[in-house]
């Protein structure tokens, strides 16, 4: 895989952040060495968070986020700002731009607080150093930089990945359940949601993990599962199935074959699979009435048998034998008042970084609404929730 086949949710997140002409625009052009932000002299050019994946050495693949001005005024602008504020929920490196001819301001301050807050790892910038006199003393998690003529841009660079190394995750998708010269067998069904042509996400990346592992990965639909359990010479290690068909998958599959999902798996990978198995169990607990929440971090066209706006709905008003009404939110949308829901049904994630999907979580629990995914929650109505942990050693 080349660095720039990572998927974005692997990718490190680096925000630049910062008041209105500190210069955060010209700073993120020097370190990437690309026109990737709008300069301008005019204060508030940068209007959204733009996003660029890219590689940046020393680091390698990252997603580098310019965002608007924290100083931004009116009604518009405090929509900026909000906007700008949001990046910190799925940022994995904060850094903080200071005009250095001016020094840092309260406003800079209380951004630096906001950031600390988050538990982010931060280096704070100052730029426009070339406008000094003399370069004051640094600290560990300072420097002084000018996007005009070049000074210091690769210890800036050199600082980002000292800060990037305290967050990198060794965790693996499936490879550490496995050992070499393990058979898995990835059930994918093929049906009219199906991206043409290819895998979506988890299965592509659980097929590298695998592979990583020295393993062997079998895959096959749901309709050919059966027959291709009869062509392998030994039992599989580990069957791994896409959530909608684990019903029916469940039913192929003998029990001293382990079998989970890509969803559960990555509800693991995330870091919040505890969390997310407690609250599948909620689906017994729904009330006529109540408002379900289920959200999808991507977002692609619905069709007509969509999982998320339609067969998840059916499974659980069946399940809950309820009148329910349902939400539905996908891509970076996420409500920031989730008290009304009874219940949130989140998609696997495979999209959002791990640090976007511990905030979504961290939502729910201080709203006290419990929270599940697609995997767990159509497992535990299969009855097959506790088969399909097993193998993760729950």
């Amino acid at each position: 895989m080349s660095l720039n086949s990572v998927a974005s949710a692997e990718r490190i997140h680096i925000g630049f952040f910062g008041l209105r002409n500190a210069g955060k625009s010209s700073v993120v052009n020097a370190v990437t060495g690309q026109s990737l932000a709008l300069v301008s002299d005019v204060k508030g050019t940068t209007t959204d968070p733009v996003k660029k994946a890219m590689e940046l050495l020393p680091l390698g693949p990252v997603v580098i986020i310019d965002t608007p001005g924290i100083d931004d005024k009116g009604e518009l602008g405090m929509m900026r700002v909000k906007r700008a504020k949001q990046v910190l929920n799925y940022a994995d490196i904060a850094v903080l731009i200071v005009d250095a001819s001016k020094g840092m301001s309260n406003e800079d301050r209380e951004l630096l607080s906001f950031i600390e807050s988050k538990k982010l790892p931060y280096v704070i910038a100052y730029n426009k150093s070339d406008l000094l006199e003399s370069i004051p003393d640094e600290t560990d998690k300072e420097i002084y930089v000018s996007a005009v003529n070049g000074l210091n841009i690769e210890r800036l660079k050199n600082k980002i990945a000292e800060a990037a190394k305290s967050e990198k995750n060794e965790k693996r998708v499936v490879a550490d359940l496995i050992k070499s010269g393990d058979t898995v067998v990835l059930v994918t069904p093929i049906d009219e949601s199906a991206p043409k042509g290819r895998l979506i996400l988890p299965q592509q990346q659980t097929i590298r993990d695998i592979l990583d592992a020295h393993a062997a990965a079998v895959v096959t639909r749901e309709t050919e599962l059966a027959q291709t359990l009869d062509l392998l010479k030994n039992p599989p290690a580990l069957v791994i199935t896409d959530s909608q068909a684990f019903g029916a998958v469940s039913k192929i599959v003998p029990p001293h074959i382990p079998l989970t999902s890509f969803s559960i798996l990555f509800a693991r990978y995330k870091g919040n699979l505890n969390i997310l198995a407690n609250g599948a169990m909620e689906l017994d607990f729904l009330k006529d009435g109540d408002k379900v929440l289920i959200s999808e971090g991507c977002t692609h066209h619905r069709q007509c048998n969509d999982i998320g706006t339609v067969k998840l709905p059916g499974w659980i008003k069946k399940h809950s034998g309820k009148e329910l009404v349902f939400e539905f939110t996908s891509g970076g949308e996420f409500p920031e008042e989730l008290s009304g829901y009874a219940l949130i049904v989140h998609c696997g994630g495979c999209m959002l970084n791990e640090r976007e999907m511990q905030y979504r979580l961290r939502q729910a629990a201080d709203a006290g609404v419990p929270i599940t995914n697609y995997g767990m929650a159509i497992a535990y109505m299969n009855g097959i929730l506790k088969r399909s942990l097993e193998p993760l050693g729950i």
